[in-house]
């Protein structure tokens, strides 16, 4: 599959099914409180998106050699790093919860996901937390046309690395659209100047994975989806879909209810 480019009719399919994915954010973060299950998010998050006119793109999803996935999104709690299943075990104080939500709106993808802090947490799960949401914002920033996709996996390590986490290698970021993943993977380690060139209409998604110990994951269980950190360390992870413009870049799953920009970022 090649990468897709999209024209004025497909950015604005794409900024609405953004904005709804994020929406859904929005109305899940009230509610994501010490005592709730993560299946309890699950329903609501399917209650808002039948609200929207939006479905869920992860229930019943089935890459080639996965079970389908049974969820309309991913809960992945502490040592957690993605593809979390919503389950009956409820959330207690100082857990840390990421939730990604990914929405179809007439054809049209939108992808993102937040951490969610539960209660009080402890100062080193705080800085996971921060730091890698900074770290996204590192990749973000270097989005314009004639930077390559190296430069972006780069800033984020560089980043992570110098703050003493480590990046998730086996999963990455990817082109979005029309179909879920499309070309071209976004890795979030890299070497400048390396992978595919960035140009106006490409929309794909900045999602590292940052874990507090050794980088080594492993699948959890028997599920064929949970994912979590070999050295029981805790992982953190955002994202945002991102559109190349002319001059730049637009983050399209920005809401009311996201959380700003990092001060560097306006610098």
């Amino acid at each position: 599959m090649s990468i897709t480019y999209k024209d004025e009719a497909g950015i604005q399919g794409m900024k609405t099914a953004c904005r709804l994915a994020a929406e859904v954010l929005d109305y899940l973060t009230p509610h994501i409180q010490p005592g709730i299950t993560t299946r309890e998010i699950d329903r609501l998050a399917s209650e808002c998106m039948q609200t929207q006119g939006s479905i869920s793109a992860t229930l019943g999803y089935q890459p080639s050699g996965y079970p389908p996935y049974p969820a309309s999104l991913c809960t992945s709690v502490n040592h957690v790093v993605c593809h979390g299943i919503p389950n009956d075990k409820p959330l207690k104080k100082g857990d840390i919860v990421n939730v990604d939500v990914t929405v179809i709106k007439d054809g049209w993808y939108g992808d993102t996901s937040r951490m969610f802090m539960v209660g009080e947490v402890s100062i080193a799960a705080k800085r996971l937390v921060a730091l890698t949401y900074d770290a996204m914002w590192h990749g973000i920033s270097r989005v314009k046309p004639g930077i390559h996709l190296g430069d972006i996996g780069w800033a984020i390590q560089q980043f992570a690395e110098k703050n003493g986490f480590s990046v998730v290698r086996e999963f990455c970021g990817h082109g979005i659209g029309r179909n879920f993943h499309e070309e071209p993977q976004v890795l979030h380690y890299g070497k400048p100047g390396t992978l595919d060139e960035l140009k106006p209409g490409m929309t794909f998604t900045i999602e590292p994975m940052i874990n507090a110990g050794r980088r080594d994951v492993k699948e959890f269980g028997n599920d064929g989806w949970t994912i979590v950190t070999k050295d029981h360390s805790l992982s953190a992870q955002w994202e945002h879909t991102v559109l190349v413009t002319e001059t730049g870049y637009e983050v399209l799953t920005l809401s009311a209810g996201s959380p700003p920009p990092p001060p560097f970022v306006n610098a």
